[in-house]
C-alpha cells in the first residue's frame, strides 16, 4: 500500500502520458453518464473546468446548458474550503493559486443546491469507489454534507480494481463511477 502522496506522484505522471487516451474516452464515458437517472434528474450540476491530464468536461458543460440545467464550477477558499459559483462566460473566471479555472467570487452566484456532482479524480477505486484527488482534502471536506448524486468519469488510466493507495478515514466515496 502507497502512500497517498507517493502514488499521487506516479499516477500524475501516468496520466501525463496517457492523456491523449483519455481525451478518447471522455465521450463515450459522457455518453453513458446521460443515461443515468442521476443526470436525466438534476436539474442543477457541479463540475469542473477539466485540466489537460483529467477527462474533458467542455462537452458535458454544454450538454447540461442545451438540456435547461444550471452548471456551477467550485472555487477554493481559506482554510481547505470550497463553493460552486455560476459562470456564465469567460469573463466570469479567473486563474487561482493553483493554476486552475475558477468562478470569481460573487456572492449572488453561490449555488448551494446541487443536484449532482461531477466529482474529479486521478485514480479510482473501481471496488470500494474512493479516489485519489490533486490533493488537499477540498472534494472530500465538501462531499462530507453533499446531500446530492456524486459520480466521477473514470478513464482508463485512472481505474484501480482495488485501492493501491492508503484510503484515510475522511476519503469520502463516490456513489458511482462510470467506466469505459
Amino acid at each position: 500500500m502507497l502512500e497517498k502522496k507517493v502514488f499521487r506522484q506516479q499516477q500524475l505522471t501516468k496520466l501525463a502520458a496517457q492523456k491523449e487516451a483519455t481525451k478518447e474516452a471522455a465521450q463515450h464515458l459522457l455518453a453513458k453518464l446521460v443515461q443515468t437517472s442521476a443526470w436525466k434528474n438534476a436539474r442543477s450540476i457541479g463540475v469542473t473546468l477539466a485540466g489537460e491530464i483529467e477527462v474533458p468536461t467542455e462537452a458535458l458543460i454544454q450538454k447540461a446548458y442545451a438540456e435547461g440545467k444550471k452548471v456551477a464550477f467550485p472555487r477554493t477558499l481559506p482554510k481547505r474550503q470550497m463553493i460552486f459559483l455560476e459562470a456564465l462566460t469567460e469573463a466570469d473566471l479567473e486563474r487561482s493559486s493553483f493554476g486552475v479555472l475558477e468562478p470569481k467570487y460573487v456572492p449572488e452566484r453561490i449555488v448551494s443546491n446541487l443536484d449532482l456532482m461531477i466529482v474529479p479524480g486521478i485514480a479510482f477505486a473501481l471496488d470500494t469507489h474512493y479516489r485519489v484527488g490533486f490533493g488537499g482534502g477540498y472534494y472530500d471536506r465538501y462531499l462530507k454534507d453533499f446531500p446530492g448524486n456524486k459520480i466521477a468519469l473514470v478513464a482508463p488510466a485512472m481505474a484501480y480494481p482495488t485501492a493501491t493507495w492508503a484510503v484515510e478515514a475522511f476519503d469520502i466515496p463516490i456513489d458511482q463511477l462510470i467506466t469505459l
